[in-house]
């Protein structure tokens, strides 16, 4: 038998060589390319994209070769007229002062002996390209450029560098224009050229980083689903699906023929193609015909979120075999699965995943059709934990994460977007507790301490501006967006619905305080356990003597206050049950309806369950009408929406400043379907011992769900039969499982697969 030191060293050394085959990149990696740039006179208006050259010779044979690449803009390679890798979008968004990721790519089939040539294209993308609804330019940077390395191996044991410096060549081409919003232009009938010499470029390497999360892929394809001739005349293609990419087209026609695609989520009750949500995005891909046969375009930097596409300047009739739509997203792999008797709750699960899907393209974004697109930290907040039973987002928010905390404000502030383009303004409850909230869902999720240790100081600082800014405990300054978009009422009292700023501030005071608790306990750092459990104490005492009257009401009688200071239990235990009452009171006021906003939306099942009105919880779920989660289901939603009534029931819109028809923060609720309908949560971290508690009610008949864990995959498959349920479950290898038998009790379980009989009411 092995010795258990050897054992351990093992161990330890293939984790090293799995995590070095994860970044893909050679620990010693040392820069000796130089940052190049055009060195021709750009048009400053349009800001075509930039080609850049590098024609050289090989006269061995190769048997390795490696490219190292980033850019200020997005690029795009090839290598003797193929692609250099699959990645869209690179080298993807980060806080690029700080933090410029590169990636890695092996080359060697693309190369050949004798003449090779390597070009890349630049885009403006994040980096000095318009973002932002303040529409800034030139944020990051008034110029594109590059650098390049490849590392090649030969047969007889040399090596030798082909790097970007002074001896490539820059041109313009047919890539006219490219931008987030506006979107792009393509020319056909032009070629790259003429070529022009480069500038060297003295930007250092000290901001550069591997890629650590999944790169952006082109993923599934949709045909059109119905060719529409709307009542203004417009030509449009409905892919039968909100989803963010862009549409890939074929056509013959005479050269310099104009075709334009405009992109849009909706039509207008008319029927009419609708835009103006996009607010000042043109969203528009435009391509100019050369006049060769049939052509095929895409676009290469700039996505769209769309359903419907309007099509003008095609020669002839719209034929589907000529469109095809592209979803890209990162390419996070699928982990969770959710099914059940109920046709409306597998619709809106399929709705929380395509609003994943779509906003989570290298950054946690809020929507991806409008000018802004930016990494709301508070939308990520809310919705991590349904994020990962979705997808393994374990390196997607490592990555996100560590932008979080290069752009944290000096004073521990959270910026309310990451990264940061809004000049440092953060410091909002909700919001800046993504800094604690995330790491610790992550860790929860996956089981590695590791997102703890590398975000503990972030962490530290939120809480500690906090705590800076609170007075014996109590957290009442500062600006705070409150429960955002939550339902306003109509009738005499506007106000009865809306929860003070303050008293929210305060329960995710306590909330993060908590956190820190929990993550000090597991880095086993002990004053830091004593001092933020007498600051929760703190926190507590000040919350129930400011906001809680003696029977547990709440100075704001609201369904957040009440989910809020009983999810993050701000109540004494005697107070609990009357105020668990409450909020069933104020239920039932509105007709079992929600009237919570981002803040209170994802926990109001989680309270009704957990004190005992598992009925109630259902009852919301299954509410039809607006606001509820399944309005939007009825009215035709294939993504989650940014408002409860984002399309009302007379077929208006609501505001068309800020209304998303792609936005996943109530798609929260998926976190409590999978925990409570499906019955899998994790009862220690990383799922190594799980509580399988499936809650039948809502006249659902049968559901089944699944999660892939790191130790394999978790099932659970339930059916009622009368009053009979018959659960079949699966459990991993090396974990273990408390399973919840309706009718019967508990069961400790090890691996394997089991069936189990219960009884209900």
């Amino acid at each position: 038998m092995m010795k258990q030191p050897l054992f351990l060293l093992m161990v330890l050394i293939l984790s090293g060589i799995v995590a070095l085959a994860r970044q893909a990149v050679p620990v010693s990696l040392v820069w000796k390319a130089k940052w190049i740039e055009a060195g021709y006179t750009e048009d400053l208006v349009s800001r075509p994209a930039q080609y850049f050259k590098k024609d050289f010779v090989l006269a061995k044979k190769v048997v390795s070769a490696k490219v190292y690449v980033t850019s200020h803009g997005m690029y795009e390679a090839e290598i003797n007229g193929s692609r250099v890798g699959d990645a869209y979008l690179t080298p993807g968004w980060t806080s690029y002062a700080k933090r410029l990721q590169y990636q890695v790519y092996d080359v060697a089939r693309l190369l050949k002996e004798g003449g090779n040539t390597i070009q890349v294209t630049l885009g403006d993308g994040w980096y000095r390209g318009v973002i932002g609804y303040e529409q800034k330019n030139n944020f990051y940077g008034k110029t594109q450029a590059l650098l390049f390395q490849m590392e090649l191996g030969y047969a007889d044991g040399t090596r030798e560098l082909v790097l970007s410096d002074g001896s490539w060549k820059s041109a313009g081409g047919p890539i006219r224009y490219s931008e987030l919003y506006k979107g792009e232009m393509i020319d056909g009938r032009m070629a790259v050229g003429p070529w022009f010499g480069v500038q060297e470029k003295d930007y250092g390497y000290s901001n550069l980083v591997p890629t650590e999360n999944e790169p952006v892929r082109k993923q599934e394809r949709f045909k059109p689903v119905k060719l529409l001739t709307t009542p203004k005349g417009e030509q449009v293609i409905d892919f039968g699906q909100n989803l963010v990419g862009w549409v890939r087209i074929k056509a013959r026609g005479t050269a310099g023929l104009v075709i334009s695609l405009e992109h849009a989520e909706v039509l207008d009750k008319a029927g009419n193609f609708y835009t103006d949500n996009l607010r000042s995005a043109k969203a528009s891909a435009t391509y100019v015909l050369s006049g060769k046969g049939e052509e095929s375009f895409e676009p290469h930097f700039t996505f769209f979120g769309f359903r419907y596409v309007k099509v003008t300047g095609y020669p002839g009739p719209l034929r589907p075999e000529d469109f095809t739509a592209v979803a890209l997203y990162s390419d996070m792999k699928p982990t969770g699965t959710f099914e059940c008797s109920n046709p409306l709750l597998n619709q809106l699960q399929h709705n929380i995943s395509w609003s994943q899907r779509g906003n989570f393209v290298d950054v946690p974004t809020d929507c991806p059709q409008r000018d802004e697109r930016l990494g709301w930290t508070g939308d990520a907040q809310v919705f991590s934990a349904t994020a990962a039973f979705n997808f393994d987002v374990s390196r997607f928010f490592s990555k996100w994460l560590k932008d979080v905390a290069v752009d944290q404000r000096a004073d521990g502030a959270v910026t309310a977007v990451v990264p940061d383009i809004l000049g440092g303004f953060g410091g909002a409850t909700g919001w800046g507790d993504v800094a604690t909230v995330v790491p610790w869902n992550m860790y929860m999720a996956y089981g590695d301490r590791k997102v703890l240790e590398e975000q503990y100081g972030s962490m530290k600082a939120w809480v500690g501006f906090m705590e800076k800014n609170s007075t014996g405990g109590l957290w009442a300054k500062g600006y705070h967006f409150g429960d955002w978009l939550s339902y306003r009422t109509t009738d005499d009292d506007p106000t009865d619905a809306i929860t003070d700023k303050y008293l929210i501030a305060q329960c995710f005071f306590a909330h993060s305080a908590q956190l820190m608790i929990n993550t000090a306990k597991v880095l086993v750092k002990t004053e830091d356990i004593s001092r933020y459990e007498a600051l929760l104490a703190r926190i507590k005492a000040a919350f129930v003597k400011e906001y809680v009257t003696s029977s547990g009401r709440l100075m704001s009688n609201t369904q957040t206050a009440y989910v809020l200071a009983l999810q993050f239990n701000l109540l004494p235990e005697s107070m609990r049950a009357s105020a668990a009452g409450y909020l069933v009171e104020n239920i039932r006021k509105y007709n079992n309806h929600l009237t919570t906003g981002f803040l209170g939306t994802p926990y109001i099942c989680h309270v009704l369950s957990r004190f005992g009105y598992k009925d109630v919880a259902y009852t919301l779920l299954l509410q039809e009408s607006y606001p509820s989660w399944l309005y939007p289901v009825k009215m035709g939603a294939t993504t989650i929406w940014e408002r409860w009534d984002g399309i009302k029931p007379d077929g208006s819109f609501q505001n068309p400043g800020m209304n998303s028809f792609n936005h996943y923060a109530y798609g929260a609720i998926g976190d409590w379907m999978y925990k409570n309908i499906a019955g899998i949560a994790p009862l220690e971290p990383g799922y190594k011992k799980i509580l399988i508690r499936p809650q039948m009610g809502g006249g659902l008949t049968w559901a089944k769900g699944s999660y892939l864990s790191r130790y394999g995959r978790i099932t659970v498959f339930w059916k009622l039969e009368s009053t009979r349920v018959l659960m079949d479950v699966e459990v991993p290898p090396s974990t273990t499982a408390v399973v919840e038998v309706p009718g019967v009790g508990s069961r400790d379980v090890g691996p394997g697969k089991y069936k189990f009989e219960g009884r209900v009411n």
